[in-house]
């Protein structure tokens, strides 16, 4: 076949991705929290968000988990409530080895404007550094990450762009 005759490929238009630091600031609508700092973590597969007095319920028929949570690191205050179906249950490995089965949730997170859904386990992070992690399943093909780089997002953004 002739140089002339190939078939053009066609083209997907890639969206640019933004670039985002290993912090940045986040929001979990679902549960009206505007702003949580939160670790981009490309180790971790999954998001994990801190979570406490976790109870499982059925409403409905359906089940649920209840909890609380504190968005505001190193805080007690404000105590947020929060109720979500459960989308199921994971064992997670934390980085020391230690194994911890834990609540799947799904929620919308909005980080940088954009909001979609993700996959959130509940656990107590009260000792870590960060209410909430940020996991490869999260991140995929949505953003660059400088892991040099903090809040390169600028403060806290909790409008839609979307």
């Amino acid at each position: 076949m002739s140089e002339a005759v190939k078939k053009k490929k066609t083209t997907k238009k890639k969206r640019e991705r933004p670039l985002i630091g290993w912090r940045e600031w986040a929001a979990l609508p679902d549960f009206d929290v505007t702003g949580v700092n939160a670790k981009i973590d490309t180790g971790a597969k999954s998001s994990a968000i801190h979570a406490f007095r976790i109870r499982e319920v059925v409403l409905d028929g359906v089940d649920h988990v209840e909890f609380y949570l504190h968005p505001l690191q190193r805080r007690k205050k404000p105590e947020v409530f929060c109720r979500a179906p459960i989308a199921g249950r994971r064992v997670i490995r934390s980085s020391n080895g230690q194994e911890e089965e834990r609540y799947v949730i799904e929620t919308r997170l909005r980080l940088n404007g954009r909001t979609w859904k993700i996959d959130l386990t509940l656990t107590n992070r009260d000792a870590m550094g960060f209410r909430l992690l940020i996991g490869r399943d999260a991140l995929r093909r949505k953003f660059l990450i400088d892991p040099g780089a903090s809040y390169l997002l600028g403060p806290n953004d909790s409008e839609d762009k979307e």
